[in-house]
């Protein structure tokens, strides 16, 4: 019997599958949880990145990471860690952020 937290922030599991079938769903839930962290706390990382260097202030870096963003952005899309439509919004309004910076160094 568990009573251990899979995650800080989930609840606490009182019992334990008994079927055979119902043991190896449970191995899939743990695999496939810890896959989709994985790939949400990349997408988050690469936002965060991109972000700091906005705010930064530095045009080339932020260019760069912007690049590489993308690509996660693109990623995470095919993973489904998010909407087609929420990574076409997120990088429309990066791109913007990124042009103002190139634009604001330029000026």
């Amino acid at each position: 019997m568990s009573l251990l937290p899979i995650h800080p922030k989930e609840r606490f599991v009182p019992f334990m599958a008994n079927h055979v079938s119902a043991l190896k769903r449970a191995r899939q839930t743990e695999k496939r949880t810890a896959v989709n962290r994985a790939n949400r706390t990349r997408f988050r990382s690469s936002l965060r990145a991109l972000r700091e260097a906005i705010q930064n202030g530095d045009a080339k870096a932020a260019s760069e990471q912007y690049r590489a963003t993308v690509s996660v952005i693109d990623k995470g899309v095919q993973k489904g860690v998010i909407h087609a439509n929420t990574a076409s919004r997120y990088k429309s309004r990066l791109n913007a952020r990124v042009k103002a910076v190139a634009a604001k160094k330029s000026a």
